[in-house]
């Protein structure tokens, strides 16, 4: 995820990316386990006061298992390439929720990233990147049962960049990080 990040780092956002166990948390005991150290990272860099959980595919599913309940200091939310949250309802979270969806995800697909859209605020911002796959969000190779591309990755990812890049802009400190 580094060439997706990278220049959201050096536009002066700090950037931290919490590596799941396994390199893809298979078990809830793993997921649990990222979450635990995504807070070790937040303890860790306490400077920083203000923080958007973001995730790709199983990261975002994790960051809205976390965000159930989310941590005064987490102002935001961006799920990249997922159809979660699909087993929490966050329709309450007092936070921004930015959604970033591609056309041609066949591992995320359209039809099941907005089957669970009740499961968001209606606030949600949702961004689809027309022609982008599942892949393309990250840096590895094609993902078995992906769509095919018609864009390039540097574009995907230049449209990714731009979603999270707002949705930095837009965060908010919520009151005391409540639902409501």
């Amino acid at each position: 995820y580094v060439p997706l990040l990278r220049p959201i780092a050096e536009a002066g956002h700090p950037v931290f990316i919490v590596k799941l166990p396994w390199r893809f948390a298979p078990l809830d005991s793993h997921r649990d386990e990222a979450i635990a150290r995504a807070r070790e990272l937040m303890a860790a860099h306490a400077e920083t006061a203000q923080w958007v959980a973001a995730g790709h595919s199983l990261g975002a599913a994790i960051a809205a298992r976390w965000l159930q309940q989310p941590p005064p200091a987490v102002v935001g939310l961006v799920l990249l390439g997922s159809t979660h949250p699909k087993d929490h309802d966050l329709s309450a979270l007092a936070l921004p929720v930015t959604k970033v969806y591609a056309g041609n995800d066949e591992v995320a697909p359209t039809r099941r990233v907005l089957a669970n859209r009740k499961l968001l605020p209606v606030t949600t911002r949702w961004v689809e990147i027309p022609g982008g796959n599942h892949s393309q969000f990250a840096h590895y190779g094609h993902q078995l049962f992906d769509g095919d591309a018609v864009i390039t990755r540097e574009a995907q990812q230049q449209l990714a960049r731009n979603a999270l890049l707002q949705a930095l802009g837009s965060a908010q400190p919520s009151p005391a990080g409540t639902t409501s």
